[in-house]
């Protein structure tokens, strides 16, 4: 069906929508609506969606064929194009920190569980403080998380510590210390060549920019920034990852706030703080 025309008493004539259609179309139209409304988490959903999200990225992520040759060729090409850019210092400061013994024996344990612990910390403080922006919130992570999966099956790149010749230190494997799933026994159990993007730096980037853009206390606001900052120089240090590999994190976090401004229509800092309970519960029936 489509619309009807009528004729006025001016002679003119015009549409008026399909009684039937019309009802149809804004119900699609309202569907939409709600779906990009903004509204109140629920717990249980959100945990069973993060449980399920982390599975998946984690299945995916070590799923993704490990080219080593590849892989070694681009951390080479990558190695050289930082040598060009003057900004090859990734070796300077892996010895310089690894002579500090309680220095990396820090940071190792802060690469392997900080960006768990921080980024699992946010998610709660935003949905017991921030409701109405939490999902948004969440959206950038998500998609900045998932755009990361691409980068690994494109780009495989080794990261500095298995270099041929590149004379980094393995400082997980030096100080024995726990907890990198890319070093020592539990190296099998994760991609040893998805080091670009680095999601240590995305995760902290988006954990940091958060707490910046929400937090009242301007202290925690200046914690916030140099969380992210902490996590390149760590990332770097332990031989994890090149600079370059941080500036892949930063470009998949802002397309993730690309996609949740197209989405929601705002950042989500700028959408309202609470929702009506109302708005987050199941009608009846």
């Amino acid at each position: 069906m489509g619309d009807t025309t009528v004729t006025t008493q001016s002679g003119r004539a015009e549409a008026v929508p399909d009684p039937v259609v019309a009802p149809a179309a804004e119900a699609e139209r309202g569907f939409w609506r709600r779906l990009r409304t903004p509204r109140r988490p629920r717990l249980w959903f959100e945990i069973l969606l993060i449980a399920v999200s982390y599975w998946t990225y984690s299945l995916i992520r070590n799923a993704v064929p490990e080219q080593r040759a590849e892989a070694l060729r681009n951390a080479d090409w990558i190695w050289q194009v930082e040598h060009h850019l003057g900004i090859a210092v990734e070796q300077s400061v892996n010895h310089a920190v690894n002579s500090v013994t309680w220095l990396i024996v820090g940071m190792n344990y802060y690469y392997a569980t900080l960006h768990f612990i921080v980024t699992l910390g946010v998610l709660v403080w935003l949905y017991r403080r921030h409701p109405g922006r939490y999902a948004a919130t969440r959206l950038v992570l998500f998609a900045t998380t998932g755009v990361a999966l691409v980068g690994y099956y494109l780009y495989p790149l080794a990261p500095p510590r298995l270099m041929n010749g590149g004379h980094f230190v393995d400082t997980v494997m030096v100080h024995q210390t726990w907890g990198s799933m890319a070093s020592g026994d539990l190296k099998n159990m994760s991609n040893q060549y998805a080091a670009m993007p680095s999601m240590h730096i995305g995760w902290s980037l988006w954990s940091g920019l958060t707490i910046f853009a929400l937090a009242s206390v301007p202290w925690v606001r200046v914690l916030g920034l140099l969380y992210p900052a902490a996590t390149l120089v760590v990332i770097v240090a332990t031989a994890n990852h090149f600079w370059l590999d941080a500036v892949g994190g930063m470009l998949c976090l802002a397309f993730g706030f690309t996609v949740a401004r197209v989405w929601y229509g705002a950042f989500p800092h700028a959408l309202p703080r609470l929702v009506p309970v109302a708005v987050g519960r199941r009608r009846p029936g």
